[in-house]
């Protein structure tokens, strides 16, 4: 009996296929992805609190390292939303954490995009990765997000308010819209130079994938 065209074709291109029913280990790779990402960028993260100075610094370095694990991470894709599903865990832990639901939503936004692109690379393509990790990256962003939405309701928060008065005048100083406007741009180059990093150390990682 000859096998099946379609079947044969995918066998031949390694093609993933374009299905949302997500298995239980694809689930688990997820969980577990997230929890690695949340914990190495969180730590870091935690720098910010000894200045707004200290946190604008660390953003960009967040964004480098949070593509060596994305990136392991889109090399154990193999199904439509998986990298979306990544996002929203990612979001609703930062939006739990403290995050305003302008950034966590933006973050889901982000995780949306970065599935496009890779959907644009059949899932095959390295440079894909590398592009919709670009896109993700940005997610570091979205915290200052409410800053250009609402700055003097931000400020007032607890998200500042509870760092003491000092922090507070530090950040509405520092945090202007031309600043948070370069700091943007920057934490995209960040994430692209995150994203070529992380696909020149996994290497090996993405031959056994067989990406292009």
């Amino acid at each position: 009996m000859s096998a099946n065209p379609s079947t044969q074709g995918q066998a031949e291109t390694g093609a993933r296929p374009f299905s949302l029913r997500l298995s239980a280990r694809d689930l688990l790779r997820v969980a577990i992805f997230a929890v690695i990402f949340i914990v190495a960028t969180y730590v870091i993260g935690m720098l910010g609190i000894i200045s707004p100075l200290v946190w604008l610094l660390i953003v960009p370095l967040q964004a480098i390292v949070g593509g060596v694990t994305v990136l392991l991470f889109l090399t154990r894709v193999r199904h439509a939303g998986m990298l979306t599903l990544f996002g929203v865990v990612v979001a609703m832990f930062y939006l739990v954490g403290g995050n305003t639901l302008l950034s966590s939503t933006g973050i889901v936004g982000l995780g949306l995009v970065a599935e496009l692109i890779l959907w644009a690379g059949r899932y095959r393509s390295k440079w894909a990765m590398i592009w919709a990790y670009t896109v993700f990256g940005l997610s570091f962003f979205t915290p200052f997000l409410p800053l250009l939405v609402d700055r003097t309701a931000y400020l007032a928060s607890s998200n500042f308010t509870d760092m003491g008065k000092a922090y507070v005048h530090a950040s509405d100083t520092l945090l202007s819209v031309p600043v948070i406007s370069l700091l943007a741009c920057i934490v995209l180059a960040s994430s692209f130079l995150g994203g070529v990093f992380g696909s020149a150390i996994l290497g090996k990682h993405f031959v056994r994938a067989g990406l292009a």
